[in-house]
């Protein structure tokens, strides 16, 4: 197949960016940064959104989990979108989406239009997310000019998360309904410029062979509704009992479905899933490793959040403010990650950083009230912050490390659903957990209650620590049989 060269790439030459290019850059990373900023946004207009519909945890965070289902729930389903409809139409469409699902969100009356919201939203983020980085692979030489423009948009990245923790703290003492229609206006910008400066490509779309058509849509639906029925089944656990018709059906669809989306995967010619990347003991460990990461970090952010806000009485911006320790760290070191790597070795790093945060997670667990903000939360967010810091990079480089090049991009989309997964079923448990808490009186009463759920948060990091510590002692054992063979 020929392929014509991106028109930024041959305006920027091999030393020097064209301003096409600078703005093709300034597209994609704000794109990466307003997904970044429907997390974190999310997370501390929770309180609000529950007090204003009336709904109590288990239903308000459907406000998160929604969000991350569409996004891990649809990633490996929408890399195959890209794949055969094409990266710059994909990209657009995605873009326009993202913005009228912003601003019916931020209208939205009824709990299950914000939930169906949130989901479009995390679906329109797994069209654009991988397929930004896809877009800077073809549209920028290779070399330092490439590398500089992926580290701009991991900086972006990073940043997006401590930048949502300010503004929805800040927009959330008007309205949440700020908060969540705030991106439409800048999505909408940024489409404007992205249809001038995404560059399109010639041939079968994204390299695919003519005729090989199978978008999965079968699979894609029944994996998603796998995890809402699941999640579902564990936040209607602590208010009707492991017996209750609605808890037992929710979770028997759960599992039916899952058998479901295995038949159809063996079933079809092109899988979502290829299984042999299950072979593979890198990608296997790092994506088991970020889950248990992002996973108790949204976790912890979560019980946090409901502590500071609901138990505490503090404001959203003094809240906000309150979590960045744990988000600025990896921002204000994002462009220094890839030295780290160089210097120190992916295994080590993720071994240090999953030490460091579960160490953090474990301060956490001393009782205590007030709340001690300096002898206990920040300890705590700093030593998450720092565990980022050290191994999060390290994890994305480590996942695809021993595959074929034919197989990253489907290995690089499973790893960052199973990061997707893991914020899902987290933050669903720990909203579970934390029912109980909403049911004491007291705000000593209402802190201790949240133990069982911070517990879980820890035993998250722990399993994470041990996935690190096993893949530095692999690492170990290859370099001495290397040794051993020179």
């Amino acid at each position: 197949m020929t392929r014509t060269v991106p028109q930024p790439l041959a305006e920027a030459g091999e030393g020097r960016w064209s301003p096409r290019l600078w703005g093709l850059l300034l597209v994609l990373a704000g794109n990466m940064l307003i997904d970044a900023l429907e997390v974190s946004g999310a997370v501390v207009a929770l309180p609000s959104i529950g007090t204003d519909l009336g709904l109590p945890l288990t239903s308000t965070q459907w406000a998160m989990t929604g969000f991350a289902v569409g996004f891990g729930g649809l990633m490996l389903f929408g890399t195959r979108v890209v794949a055969l409809l094409g990266r710059r139409r994909v990209y657009l469409v995605a873009l326009l989406g993202f913005a009228a699902a912003s601003l019916v969100s931020a209208f939205a009356q009824e709990p299950a239009l914000l939930i169906a919201t949130r989901l479009v939203k995390g679906f329109c983020a797994a069209l654009t997310a991988p397929t930004g980085l896809a877009i800077i692979s073809t549209a920028f030489p290779q070399g330092r000019p490439r590398s500089r423009a992926v580290s701009v948009y991991t900086l972006f990245g990073a940043g997006g998360f401590t930048a949502g923790l300010l503004l929805s703290g800040w927009l959330s003492t008007y309205s949440w309904r700020l908060a969540f229609a705030f991106p439409a206006p800048v999505v909408l910008l940024l489409f404007a410029a992205g249809l001038r400066l995404i560059p399109g490509e010639d041939g079968p779309p994204g390299g695919s062979p003519a005729g090989a058509r199978h978008y999965g849509v079968a699979g894609a639906t029944a994996f998603t509704g796998a995890l809402l029925a699941l999640v579902y089944g564990i936040t209607a656990l602590p208010g009707h009992g492991w017996t209750d018709v609605r808890v037992v059906g929710a979770l028997t669809a759960a599992l039916l479905l899952l058998v479901l989306f295995r038949s159809l995967e063996r079933a079809a010619p092109a899988p979502l899933l290829p299984v042999r990347l299950s072979r593979s003991g890198a990608l296997v460990r790092s994506a088991l490793g970020a889950a248990c990461l992002n996973g108790s970090y949204l976790g912890l952010l979560f019980v946090l959040t409901y502590q500071t806000q609901t138990v505490a009485g503090w404001s959203p911006p003094v809240a906000a403010a309150a979590l960045l320790p744990a988000a600025v760290p990896p921002a204000l070191t994002a462009l220094a990650s890839g030295r780290l790597i160089a210097r120190f070795g992916a295994p080590r790093l993720v071994a240090a950083g999953a030490a460091s945060a579960f160490a953090g997670y474990l301060l956490q667990l001393r009782p205590g009230w007030p709340l001690d903000y300096t002898g206990r939360l920040l300890p705590t967010l700093l030593l998450v912050g720092v565990g980022f810091v050290l191994s999060f990079a390290a994890l994305n480089v480590q996942a695809t490390s021993e595959l074929a090049p034919a197989d990253r991009a489907a290995g690089s989309g499973l790893y960052q659903t199973a990061v997707q997964l893991a914020a899902v079923l987290a933050v669903a448990l720990v909203a579970a957990l934390l029912a109980g808490a909403g049911r004491e009186s007291g705000s000593a009463a209402q802190l201790a209650a949240c133990r069982p759920a911070l517990v879980l948060v820890a035993a998250l990091g722990g399993i994470g620590l041990l996935t690190g510590l096993t893949g530095l002692a692999r690492s170990g054992t290859a370099d001495r049989t290397a040794v051993h063979r020179a």
